[in-house]
């Protein structure tokens, strides 16, 4: 996969799509290959029940690689812009429980990644940003779009027109992470912590529910409404709901045992 810069690691249930070029994680074309190609994987595998992106304990993802980039003229980039948005958007598609583990930098396209997946979770020493600006670009692999969903639209464009990096006690509050570890602590081991949770859980009810809500997001209400209706409504054709429901009546809720169909 891309030379194991991007790798998938499976562990209990945990899918870890692990980034591993030294020593920035700078997103290159590989890199960008090789997210595509771990989303995939961590789609398709009936043992991957929720993932954690991780960079390592020094930095998540600086960003793009520059130095690759300098050279490309208009045309290149028309070519590789819809690969560089189609390996976020894979990321953001894996129908399971998806969470960021930010420690160092996480800007430009390192940010992006952070926000195509369902949750983060930063040390405290952790900076996050989409410093494009100061290379005369806009964010070009969804940071327009989904950072402006996430935290509205106003501080969206405070952080893009001014390019200016966070911390996550301030990422924290205007909603761009989720959690705050401290920085003697290990962030990776609290996003698996909360994966972890979903690795015996309804499989169909949680991608279910991940498509309501993202579809649901682009859509207006009553849309939205019928496209939970109808996820709503096939759940009733999966094991789990059966033994979901039965659990509950003999044993009282939070006590099935699913088994993902």
């Amino acid at each position: 996969m891309s030379d194991n810069v991007v790798r998938l690691e499976v562990a209990d249930g945990v899918g870890t799509i692990r980034l591993d070029r030294p020593p920035m994680n700078a997103l290159d074309a590989a890199m960008q290959d090789g997210l595509l190609a771990a989303a995939a994987e961590a789609t398709s595998r009936r043992d991957v029940r929720a993932v954690v992106v991780y960079g390592g304990e020094k930095v998540f993802a600086a960003g793009a690689d520059i130095k690759e980039m300098a050279g490309w003229s208009y045309t290149d980039m028309v070519d590789r812009s819809a690969a560089l948005q189609a390996a976020f958007t894979a990321v953001a598609r894996i129908p399971k429980p998806t969470i960021a583990a930010v420690t160092g930098y996480a800007l430009g396209g390192g940010c992006e990644l952070t926000l195509a997946c369902d949750l983060r979770f930063a040390a405290a020493d952790a900076k996050l940003g989409q410093p494009e600006i100061l290379l005369g670009l806009i964010p070009g692999a969804g940071g327009t779009q989904r950072l402006a969903r996430l935290v509205g639209p106003s501080r969206a464009k405070d952080l893009i027109y001014t390019g200016r990096m966070v911390g996550a006690s301030e990422a924290l509050s205007i909603g761009l992470v989720d959690r705050v570890v401290p920085a003697d602590a290990d962030v990776y081991a609290a996003a698996v912590e909360w994966a972890a949770r979903f690795a015996s859980g309804p499989a169909y009810a949680l991608r279910a529910a991940k498509e309501a809500i993202d579809r649901g997001l682009s859509a207006d209400l009553d849309t939205g409404l019928e496209i939970e209706r109808h996820l709503f409504a096939g759940l009733f054709a999966t094991e789990d709901r059966t033994t979901g429901m039965r659990s509950f009546i003999e044993n009282g809720p939070g006590k099935a045992a699913f088994e993902g169909r």
